[in-house]
């Protein structure tokens, strides 16, 4: 079974979901809160990359996991980073906003990193990037998707609400199934791999989600504003990074998936407990204030 061929369905169903839930209006956040999504964006689409190398570099990854890695750090956070900041008790607008804004942002820069990174790394090991084939994967998958998401949600917002309400119910868990079979498909590359690549995965999460926070709090952002950041910068699109590494089309290369296969699974862990972290503070916060 290729998984590769349920992959990219499932990314493009994500994407119309993500535009089923924008409106042209939430677009005035970015004069509302300018420094807000400005500081995200660049946590997200600048300091990432930078840090998914560093972390490739200091755990010593080979080439493929290397750009597995670099290539996880570049892909945006999907619609569930809108669920998780609602759980966290963050701005769902602003989440919403920034996950379009990087999605759209990074059809540009994720080619642009990859050929970076790959020709720095992989063509040593024959790995190379047909940078156009990429271009044309994101604009049909995930750019095309998004508009006709926002389309729809224009003309029937209504039936939108109903669809939205269905998939972020049922796309989510069957790209966690397709990351298991993948898992199990690939499952002595990555038990091989595991210490190196699974460290190098946390390690990511963990600092990328600790970056967040620090930047949030030296410009003193409110509380929802910090978490929706935090979840946005640290919980990035495993869906797209897996369609990239293993499409036919780029680079067809599962051991460059793996990053992507393992960041999925540890992710979710990662930030149920920091949202269960989050949701105990504020309770006893109010237990606090009740007892004053």
């Amino acid at each position: 079974m290729n998984s590769i061929w349920i992959v990219l369905p499932i990314l493009t169903v994500l994407m119309f979901d993500l535009g089923l839930t924008l409106r042209p209006k939430d677009f005035s956040l970015v004069l509302k809160k300018p420094l807000v999504v400005f500081v995200a964006l660049f946590g997200q689409i600048v300091l990432l990359p930078f840090l998914g190398y560093a972390v490739a570099y200091l755990f010593g990854l080979s080439a493929p996991l290397m750009i597995g890695l670099v290539l996880i750090a570049c892909c945006p956070g999907g619609s569930s980073s809108n669920l998780f900041t609602r759980i966290a008790g963050g701005d769902v607008a602003l989440s919403v906003l920034l996950t379009s804004l990087s999605s759209i942002i990074t059809l540009f820069t994720l080619p642009l990193v990859m050929h970076l990174v790959t020709g720095a790394v992989g063509e040593a090991v024959g790995i190379t990037l047909p940078i156009g084939n990429l271009i044309r994967q994101n604009l049909l998958l995930m750019l095309a998707p998004v508009l006709i998401g926002i389309l729809f949600n224009y003309k029937a917002p209504q039936a939108a609400a109903k669809i939205d309400t269905f998939l972020s119910k049922t796309v989510f868990p069957a790209l966690l199934i397709i990351v298991s079979i993948f898992f199990i498909q690939n499952r002595d590359v990555i038990i091989k791999n595991i210490s190196s690549t699974g460290g190098s995965v946390v390690m990511l999460i963990l600092s990328a989600s600790a970056l967040a926070g620090l930047l949030s709090r030296s410009f003193r952002f409110s509380g929802a504003h910090r978490r929706t950041i935090v979840i946005e910068v640290g919980m990035q699109n495993a869906a797209q990074a897996i369609a990239v590494a293993t499409s036919p089309f780029i680079f067809n290369n599962n051991e460059i998936a793996i990053p992507g296969i393992l960041y999925s699974l540890l992710m979710n862990v990662v930030l149920l407990i920091y949202v269960g972290l989050v949701k105990w503070g504020q309770r006893e916060n109010r237990e606090a204030e009740v007892k004053a």
